[in-house]
């Protein structure tokens, strides 16, 4: 009983620290009506990073990702070669806001998977993960990149 008195004790002294920590490079959140998902991502944000994405690995840590960060708004296409497993692309607008998902994009495929037109972010999470917790089109990506005078979920609510 104690130990799990201190267990929640501990809980809820985590989440105001947390909430400083809400616009870290490395997490992107999500919120829909859904709900709200964190994932722990690296930042692909030049031609180079982009370019390599997350080709050649074998797995990725259930809630991980990659954030690609375009300087501005525009057309995109992404495609799976030489990426080992399957991943769901989340195509976002400079608000931050998703406007397209394909899911379970299939490994080795050279076929162009286009995002849409005024794209600035496209986060990619393990395949299936949007179905299985709701992440749909309306989404609401929190993370620095963003331009927080456009967010729709700003760093800092106001």
């Amino acid at each position: 009983m104690r130990l799990t008195i201190l267990a929640l004790a501990a809980t809820v002294v985590a989440g105001p620290v947390l909430a400083l920590e809400d616009c870290a490079p490395d997490k992107v959140y999500l919120r829909g009506d859904w709900g709200q998902a964190m994932f722990s991502v690296e930042v692909a944000d030049d031609d180079a990073e982009r370019a390599q994405g997350l080709m050649d690995r074998p797995s990725m840590p259930r809630n991980a990702g990659m954030i690609f960060v375009y300087e501005k708004p525009q057309s995109v296409a992404f495609w799976m070669k030489n990426t080992l497993i399957p991943l769901d692309m989340l195509f976002i607008d400079e608000t931050g806001t998703v406007r397209k998902i394909k899911e379970m994009a299939e490994p080795l495929n050279e076929t162009p998977i286009p995002g849409g037109k005024d794209i600035q972010f496209v986060l990619e999470i393990n395949g299936g993960l949007s179905a299985s917790y709701g992440i749909g089109v309306g989404t609401e990506l929190r993370h620095p990149a963003v331009d927080q005078e456009k967010a729709a979920w700003p760093c800092e609510e106001k």
